[in-house]
């Protein structure tokens, strides 16, 4: 009997969870925001459907197939406690408000990443400076850490511009419905720099919605 209780009174050794975080609020941004992030993906560039973090549960879940035959450029998904509220929305212009997300990230990887809910360390490159129905919708642009073919890439202009092109059109039109006009536009590419200043502004937002 002594025995027993010994073994289920003993302490789980960190880091190990005893039960699973919360991707958006459990886990840390990253080794070295705002530069070095690590990201929970849920959506990779085989997905024909959309999925999307429950944001009660932390589980996976499907939000809806995708109308066309679009598929995503890049691992897509975002980065844990950050949020899209009045700072972010201030670096955009023509955003009203945001989008009151998590800051969305899309990664570069030579290797093809076949599986969504992972997560991975990434370096900042650049992002999209996007508004969605007049939210401020910016996706961050990152490459896989230590990635054999684009690890050393230091900012968005040194990607190949046909990549750029693809992320900017599938952002353009991936919501996109025959006969509509799209509420999604793509502002503008930016670099390392202003890349900074969005995901500052979303941690500190998320600092505020949520505190620590």
């Amino acid at each position: 009997m002594a025995k027993h209780m010994a073994e289920t009174s003993r302490s789980f050794p960190p880091p190990f969870y005893r039960w699973r975080p919360h991707p958006w609020h459990g886990l840390d941004p990253g080794h070295e925001p705002p530069v070095r992030l690590q990201a929970y993906i849920e959506i990779t560039p085989f997905d024909l459907v959309k999925y999307e973090i429950c944001k009660t549960t932390g589980y996976l879940r499907v939000d809806r197939p995708q109308r066309s035959s679009s598929q995503p450029p890049a691992l897509y998904g975002f980065v844990p406690k950050t949020y899209c509220g009045d700072r972010v929305t201030s670096l955009s212009p023509n955003a009203t408000l945001g989008d009151g997300d998590p800051l969305d990230i899309c990664v570069i990887s030579e290797r093809p990443i076949n599986r969504s809910d992972i997560l991975i360390h990434t370096r900042v490159i650049g992002g999209l400076q996007c508004v969605d129905g007049g939210e401020a919708d910016d996706k961050i642009i990152a490459v896989l850490e230590n990635d054999n073919m684009h690890g050393d890439v230091e900012d968005i202009k040194d990607l190949p511009p046909v990549l750029i092109e693809r992320l900017r059109h599938y952002f353009a039109t991936y919501k996109m419905v025959p006969g509509q006009e799209s509420q999604m536009s793509v502002e503008q590419t930016y670099g390392i720099d202003h890349a900074t200043k969005v995901i500052q502004a979303s941690l500190a937002d998320y600092e505020e919605a949520f505190g620590h």
